[in-house]
C-alpha cells in the first residue's frame, strides 16, 4: 500500500496554523494561548549546536525494533557477579566507554559505543500478563492497549488503534522531497496470529500508515508500486500533472484552501514520488559497495539497515526496522524468544546478525555526518528474566531459558543530539530492576519526538473527534549531550 501523506502550511512544529487553531481554540482543549506561542517559539531555528535541551536537534529517525524481547544481560548489560542462574554463560568484553562492558558475543558493539548511549534501566509495569502484543502496541504508540485478553494477545488491528509514532511524525513532519515519509521493513510486527497490531496509523486513516516493505533486501527488492505501469507513460503521467496545476492556479482562493485537505493533496504527492524514481533509487542496494554490505551482514537484519540508511538519505523521516522473525517465534531459528534455549540461539544466530548490522549501521551514519541528524533506538518491547528457568509470564521456560522482564531491560540510543560514549541510569546486582533512573518506553518515544522538534504533548483529535497527546510522558532530557 502506497501512501504519501504530508499537509502545506505548517508551522515550526509541524502543525498547521489551522490545526492550531482548531486544537487550541479558546482552550477549551487544555491548549492555552501561551502554550501555542510558547510550542511555536521553541521551534525556530537555533544556532549550530545551540538547540535547548537537545529540542529540534534531529530531523530522522531510525527504529531498530528487536521484537521478541531480548536478553538484556547476556547482550549489554552482563551481570558477571551475579549468581549462577542470573549471570548466565558468556564472558564480559569490555568496550570504547571506560568501564563498561557488553557480553563477548558483541564485540562490533564494543568498539562503536562510544557514539551512543545506553540505557541500562528501561523499566515498566504492565497491566496484568505481559506478552508481546500489548508490550509492542505500548511501544509503537506510547498507549497501552484498551483490551487485553487473559493470554496477553489483542484483537487485530483497526481504526480505532492509536497510531504508530512513525505515523504521527510524517503527519506532522512531511519530507520537503518527493519521498516517502514513514517506511517498515522487512517483515510486520507480529505475535501468533495478532499481525500488525501497533503498526498502522490507526485514527489518522490510511492515508499516514506508513509504507509496508515486507521482502527480505538479502534478495532481490522489488518495487513495482513504485513505478509506472507499462501502457501509462511518464510524459502522460506528467501532462496530467500540468493539467492538474492548471486546475488548481484557477480555482478560487477558499476552494484551493480546502483542496488542500483533501485526498487529491496525497494524489499529487504520490505522483511527484512516482515521477521523480527517488524510492525506486532508495530501495536499489546494488549500488553499495561490496565490503559495505559485507560489514552490514549478508542477511536479512544487515541488509535491511543499509536499507533504512538509503531512505534515510534519500529523504524519507522515518524508518522502522523489525527484526525479521515474529515475536514469538522458535528461538532455534531466528527468534529472541528465548524459553527454551537462551544462550545456544543467542551466540550463533542472534547475536552475530545484531552485532553486523547495529554497529555497522552506527558507525556508517556517523562517518557520513547523518548521526547528528538522525536519532536512532534500538530496543525490544521487554527484556528477559533474571533468573533462569523460571515462569513470569505463564510461559513455560528450560533450565537455561529466560522468560520475559518487563521491570528493568536496555535500549540504545544515539544521534540526533544524544550523548556519545555515556550509560544513562543503572540496573541492580542481578539486572531486574533499576537501581538509578528508572526510564519507562513511553518516555523514549517523548525523548524522541522531543528530539524531532516535536512537543510529545501535542493533540490530535481520534477517531471520536477527542483530543488526545502524542504520547503522555516527559522526554528524558538528561540524555542529550
Amino acid at each position: 500500500m502506497l501512501s504519501i501523506p504530508g499537509r502545506p502550511g505548517a508551522t515550526c512544529d509541524g502543525m498547521s496554523r489551522r490545526e492550531l487553531m482548531r486544537v487550541g481554540g479558546a482552550g477549551l482543549l487544555g491548549l492555552s494561548l501561551s502554550q501555542l506561542l510558547t510550542a511555536e517559539a521553541r521551534g525556530q531555528d537555533a544556532p549550530a549546536g545551540k538547540k535547548r535541551d537537545g529540542f529540534g536537534g534531529a530531523k530522522n529517525f531510525i527504529f531498530v525494533f528487536l521484537q521478541g524481547g531480548p536478553s538484556h544481560l547476556d547482550i549489554w548489560d552482563p551481570k558477571p557477579d551475579a549468581p549462577d542462574n542470573i549471570r548466565g554463560d558468556f564472558k564480559v568484553l569490555p568496550t570504547k566507554i571506560p568501564g563498561v562492558n557488553v557480553t563477548e558475543v558483541m564485540p562490533n558493539l564494543a568498539k562503536v559505543l562510544d557514539k551512543t548511549t545506553l540505557i541500562r534501566s528501561v523499566s515498566y509495569t504492565p497491566a496484568g500478563l505481559f506478552n508481546h502484543t500489548a508490550a509492542i502496541y505500548q511501544m509503537m504508540t506510547g498507549y497501552t492497549p484498551d483490551k487485553v485478553s487473559p493470554s496477553g494477545q489483542l484483537e487485530p488491528p483497526n481504526r480505532a488503534d492509536y497510531p504508530h509514532m512513525g505515523s504521527q511524525l510524517a503527519r506532522l513532519m512531511p519530507p520537503k522531497e518527493p519521498m516517502l515519509p514513514f517506511v517498515m521493513l522487512p517483515r510486520p510486527l507480529q505475535e501468533s496470529n495478532v499481525i500488525g497490531k501497533g503498526g498502522t496509523a490507526g485514527f489518522l486513516g490510511a492515508a499516514y500508515d506508513p509504507y509496508y516493505m515486507f521482502q527480505d533486501p538479502n534478495d532481490k527488492v522489488s518495487t513495482v508500486d513504485l513505478s509506472l505501469r507499462s501502457e501509462v507513460n511518464q510524459g502522460r503521467m506528467e501532462r496530467r500533472a500540468s493539467l492538474l496545476q492548471k486546475v488548481d492556479a484557477a480555482m478560487p482562493d477558499i476552494e484551493k484552501a480546502v483542496s488542500d485537505y483533501a485526498l487529491d493533496t496525497y494524489d499529487r504527492k504520490a505522483l511527484e514520488l512516482i515521477l521523480s524514481g527517488r524510492a525506486r533509487k532508495a530501495f536499489n542496494l546494488e549500488e553499495e559497495p561490496k565490503e559495505l554490505r559485507d560489514k552490514y551482514g549478508r542477511h536479512t537484519f544487515g541488509q535491511s539497515l543499509l536499507l533504512a540508511r538509503r531512505l534515510i538519505e534519500a529523504g524519507s523521516r522515518v524508518v522502522q526496522v523489525n527484526w525479521p522473525a515474529v515475536a514469538n517465534g522458535n528461538p532455534t531459528v531466528d527468534a529472541w524468544d528465548t524459553h527454551a534455549d537462551n544462550f545456544g540461539p543467542l551466540k550463533n544466530l542472534h547475536c552475530p546478525k545484531l552485532d553486523s548490522g547495529l554497529p555497522a549501521l552506527i558507525e556508517d551514519l556517523d562517518s557520513r555526518g547523518m548521526l547528528k541528524d538522525t536519532i536512532v533506538l534500538a530496543i525490544g518491547e521487554f527484556g528477559r528474566s533474571p533468573k533462569m528457568g523460571v515462569s513470569t509470564s505463564g510461559n513455560t521456560n528450560s533450565a537455561k531459558g529466560r522468560d520475559h522482564w518487563p521491570y528493568c531491560y536496555t535500549g540504545l540510543m544515539a544521534g540526533g543530539g544524544i550523548a556519545r560514549g555515556a550509560v544513562y541510569g543503572k540496573s541492580d546486582k542481578t539486572g531486574s530492576s533499576p537501581a538509578e533512573n528508572p526510564v519507562h518506553p513511553t518516555e523514549l518515544l517523548a525523548t524522541v519526538y522531543h528530539a524531532l522538534g516535536v512537543d510529545p504533548t501535542t493533540l490530535v483529535n481520534n477517531h471520536l473527534g477527542q483530543p488526545r497527546e502524542l504520547v503522555q510522558a516527559k522526554p528524558v532530557i538528561s540524555l542529550f549531550g
